[in-house]
């Protein structure tokens, strides 16, 4: 959700955005698998199409061809270092990364993932990311 959802709203800002790649992996995603349906549901919603989108495994060559890389939780960082000691400086929570105020350390600094759970956990998950994106795409264009 948060790679759709970051690619629209770089699409919306227009032209000088449009060199920024973004792509989004799983630290446990089986390579090939379909968005769920509360994925399609949700993100349809935002005027985005995910039933054609196949999840993808994270591997070390990503995290080292990455300029910034945005988890979701404190695990999945962990994971992303463990993966690559070397990234340690370009790896953040997505909280993090766009409010330099949130507690790193604090459970409300994860996005939890809402696999397995209703809709409207979907619905408010990807509140959450929309709400934490749009402060990096404020950072973004303040830097820009």
């Amino acid at each position: 959700m948060a790679e759709a959802l970051f690619k629209k709203m770089l699409e919306e800002l227009g032209e000088d955005y449009k060199g920024i790649e973004i792509i989004s992996a799983g630290t446990a995603a089986i390579d090939g698998g379909p968005a769920t349906t509360h994925v399609v549901t949700v993100m349809s919603e935002e005027g985005l199409d995910l039933s054609g989108h196949r999840s993808r495994r994270l591997t070390s060559s990503m995290i080292k061809e990455a300029d910034l890389i945005l988890t979701m939780t404190r695990r999945h960082k962990e994971f992303v270092v463990s993966m690559a000691p070397e990234a340690k400086g370009k790896v953040f929570l997505l909280k993090e990364f766009a409010d330099e105020n949130i507690d790193v350390d604090s459970d409300s600094a994860d996005i939890l993932d809402p696999y397995g759970c209703s809709e409207e956990v979907y619905r408010e998950c990807a509140e959450e990311i929309k709400e934490y994106l749009k402060g990096i795409i404020k950072k973004i264009k303040k830097e820009g």
